[in-house]
């Protein structure tokens, strides 16, 4: 009992040095951040006895809709607590790049809930993959269903892909708000329990992060369907299955998906849909050649 009382203490005063550190790294690169933005980049005037490098901090708090105490406190290393959505408003107001913004949430201790445009699960080999698959459809998805890369079949399959918002590109918000999405599905309700069982079973392993709860959060508010299927409290283990779609350019297609999971856990994965018959091979290949045309 004593030992384990000695190593808990030896631990706290560690934890607390890597936090203060944390905090300090991350006001001293909100800083610099703030200096070498110049007022015209975000739509301010320079005005003649501006003194500040960059941006004032008020400035700053203005635009990230939050107060100058509470962003002066962050810059000076304060021990408050910071939320992912106002975060995601600073990053957006220093125009950090996606690198930048990482290292912001990283240093925060934060969990970035923008769905990644880029991710280091996308590699150019992956890429190449899909692209040699075609006309088979083919994508990457991490385990919340965020699309991270697909081939050009897959881009046409269900709605025009590339004319989706990158923040959009989620197969749970698709399969529930966007109408193209859902109208290509044939068996629709059915469709949307069953992903709805899946989410909720993925989600138990990440039931504290912030990414996790806000993509919760919005299909709940967005969708009565699935506040309706997610009520049921129904768990589904990921599994191939033989889907149907209507497509809006080749018609109906049946296919089997299959997932090819890129790590030993369900992270990462590759998403196929392989031509179930000759006639949705041959309308799979139309669909391959429309979308090499465009």
């Amino acid at each position: 009992m004593t030992t384990m009382v000695q190593e808990t203490a030896v631990r706290q005063p560690q934890a607390t040095r890597e936090a203060e550190i944390r905090r300090h790294e991350l006001a001293a690169f909100l800083r610099h951040r703030r200096e070498h933005i110049a007022p015209e980049q975000v739509g301010l005037p320079r005005g003649r006895r501006r003194r500040t490098p960059g941006l004032r901090r008020e400035e700053v708090a203005q635009l990230s809709a939050v107060g100058v105490t509470w962003y002066t406190w962050l810059e000076q290393a304060r021990d408050i607590q910071v939320s992912v959505q106002v975060l995601d408003a600073l990053a957006r107001t220093l125009l950090l790049d996606p690198s930048e913004r990482g290292h912001l949430f990283r240093l925060a201790g934060a969990v970035d809930p923008t769905p990644a445009t880029s991710c280091s699960s996308v590699t150019p080999a992956l890429r190449a993959v899909m692209e040699q698959l075609e006309p088979i459809p083919a994508c990457l998805q991490n385990s919340r269903y965020d699309i991270l890369a697909y081939n050009r079949t897959y881009g046409l399959l269900l709605c025009d892909l590339d004319a989706v918002p990158p923040e959009d590109r989620n197969c749970m918000v698709l399969c529930y708000t966007n109408e193209d999405w859902r109208s290509s599905i044939v068996h629709l309700e059915e469709t949307q329990r069953l992903m709805a069982a899946r989410f909720r079973g993925s989600m138990a392993g990440h039931l504290a992060e912030p990414a996790w709860k806000m993509l919760l959060k919005r299909l709940r508010t967005e969708s009565q369907d699935f506040q309706t299927a997610w009520d049921r409290h129904e768990i589904i283990a990921p599994r191939g299955k033989r889907k149907e779609f209507d497509n809006a350019y080749v018609g109906r297609v049946s296919v089997d998906h299959t997932d090819m999971w890129l790590s030993p856990g369900e992270g990462p994965r590759m998403v196929t849909y392989t031509p179930a018959d000759e006639q949705s091979r041959q309308r799979l290949e139309k669909l391959h050649a429309i979308a090499r045309a465009r």
